[in-house]
């Protein structure tokens, strides 16, 4: 069990937490939620010890073990996989390095048998000897391939290293797991295998994801910060929004009433508090009125931006033709012979492992990037905008905000441009911030501005919901719904490609594509053997 008490945290004189009381206790899952800038982090690092709050305290039973996931990713480069891994458990690991150190002496003296002795006993009480095989299984279950688990944390790639530091606060089975966006950089395999983990898992879990799905699958309690304080609700997160939204109109209503029967006190007592005969009644009613007190309703401090693509044409029936698409990059066939036609009413979702696979496709249809072999063919009365994964380059700039979008508007008009910005959360000043120095998610926002402003008919999106709170994944979600033209996508969101995409496209490694009209759900439901009998025959037919 893991408790906060009374817990403070002032940055100047701003608080971001205000005698928080909360326990977390065994055999649940808590989804820690709360707009940008909440705290979500800030509290794990606070339960973790790697911030200490102002006032208060954090209390762990003691002798139970905690874990967290780094969020460094060059932390380990020295490392080999498996080592990264067991260094999950700290304990476990400073062990069997004495241990191992201790055998590897010329000199082995009596001492050193007896210390030795003490080791190889608490070593196997942590189940030291299955070590290597659980941290294995972890990897495994999370798509890095045994032939890695040797390699040096420096020669993975980014994806590989969030799913290595993942294994390791998994590993050793913690009493107390602390996860900060998990599935961040997680293909949906990974997502899945994950989910399954922590729905079997009997220890105590505190999580913080924008991953709406996830947090319905996994999660038992909901922990949401607003106005500096934590209010637990049991339930995943849809319980939570409908619980909370329940609630709010439960006050509401009962602060109408209220308002009702002050309203009848008033006249009341204006009526007849100068009348002798009933001036009895008006100092009664008088007393009942200072005692009704309105409850105070705070709307929650969570702001949702308002996305909404309006084609400046409707799109006609010819959209794209895909001939013979391939593309090799260094020495590895990403696409091979991907052909397809788009329908004007198709929304694609690109799933599946490879992530370079699918960006390379959407920069190909950009025009960013050629093909090595095959063609592909928008329609006369398309028009194209294109969100990329990768936006470091677009954002190297001076400009500000207002200067950045500007050239896109059709309307040279700075309040013009400054409404769009109003509505993705850019306010007062805000348009005057240089774009280099945005977060994460204000670019994404500005991306988004900037292909609402652009008005076209078909929507690429390579990882749009990167970066996003959830709110503003919310906005997205509903205002691709919504839109009338033709979208391309790749997100690890689960609920955001089952609810947006009616089609299904999956480049399998080697580059073929699976092509399914059809929902995620529906995709992922249908017969696993026969998807892997696909891919095999397709690979083979391709070699």
């Amino acid at each position: 069990m893991i408790s906060a008490n009374n817990i403070t945290l002032r940055i100047g004189k701003k608080a971001l937490f205000e005698d928080v009381n909360i326990k977390f206790t065994e055999g649940n899952c808590y989804g820690l939620i709360g707009a940008n800038g909440a705290g979500k982090s800030t509290f794990l690092k606070i339960l973790s010890g790697q911030l200490d709050s102002t006032s208060g305290e954090v209390i762990v039973t003691p002798g139970e073990r905690l874990s967290f996931l780094q969020q460094d990713h060059f932390k380990y480069d020295q490392y080999s996989v498996l080592d990264t891994v067991i260094m999950g458990n700290a304990r476990l690991y400073e062990v069997r390095n004495e241990k191992d150190a201790l055998y590897a002496k010329e000199d082995f003296s009596d001492e050193d048998g007896i210390r030795a002795s003490e080791l190889e006993a608490e070593f196997a009480e942590m189940n030291g000897w299955e070590a290597e095989s659980d941290a294995e299984m972890l990897l495994n279950g999370l798509g890095i391939e045994t032939e890695l688990h040797y390699s040096q944390m420096a020669d993975l790639n980014g994806s590989q290293k969030v799913k290595v530091l993942l294994a390791q606060a998994l590993f050793g089975n913690p009493d107390i797991l602390l996860l900060d966006e998990p599935t961040n950089h997680l293909d949906l395999d990974a997502i899945a295998w994950l989910e399954e983990f922590l729905i079997n898992f009997e220890n105590t879990v505190i999580v913080v994801s924008h991953d709406r799905y996830f947090l319905n699958k996994v999660c038992t309690h909901i922990a949401d910060i607003d106005y500096a304080k934590i209010q637990l609700y049991t339930g995943n997160y849809d319980f939570w929004f409908e619980s909370s939204q329940l609630l709010v109109k439960q006050m509401k209503e009962a602060n109408k009433k209220k308002e009702e029967k002050i309203k009848e006190l008033q006249e009341f007592i204006s009526r007849f508090s100068a009348n002798a005969s009933k001036s009895k009644q008006a100092t009664s009613r008088k007393k009942a009125l200072e005692k009704i007190q309105l409850e105070e309703i705070k709307p929650s401090s969570r702001k949702y931006p308002y996305i909404d693509f309006r084609p400046n044409r409707e799109i006609g029936n010819e959209v794209l033709t895909v001939e013979n698409l391939s593309k090799t990059i260094d020495g590895v066939k990403i696409l091979d012979n991907i052909s397809f036609i788009l329908g004007r009413e198709d929304k694609v979702a690109f799933v599946g492992g490879n992530e370079l696979a699918k960006t390379t496709l959407f920069k190909i249809l950009a025009g960013e990037m050629e093909p090595d072999e095959g063609n592909y063919k928008w329609g006369v009365t398309t028009s194209q905008s294109y969100f990329p994964k990768d936006n470091t380059d677009i954002f190297d700039s001076d400009d500000t905000i207002v200067d950045w979008l500007m050239p896109y508007s059709p309307e040279k008009d700075v309040t013009y441009v400054r409404g769009f910005l109003g509505r993705m959360l850019f306010a007062g000043d805000d348009g005057v911030k240089k774009v280099k120095v945005l977060s994460g998610g204000e670019k994404v926002r500005c991306l988004l501005s900037r292909m609402m402003i652009l008005g076209a008919n078909v929507l690429m999106l390579d990882e749009p919901t990167n970066h996003l709170d959830m709110e503003s994944i919310t906005a997205l979600n509903n205002g691709l719904i919504k839109f009338p033209g033709v979208v391309l996508f790749a997100s690890h969101d689960h609920q955001f490609v089952e609810t947006t995409a009616n089609r299904i496209m999956e480049i399998v490694p080697g580059g073929a594509l699976i092509d399914k009209i059809t929902t995620y759900d529906e995709y992922l439901a249908s017969d696993e053997m026969a998807r892997k009998r696909q891919v095999y025959t397709m690979t083979e037919e391709d070699n």
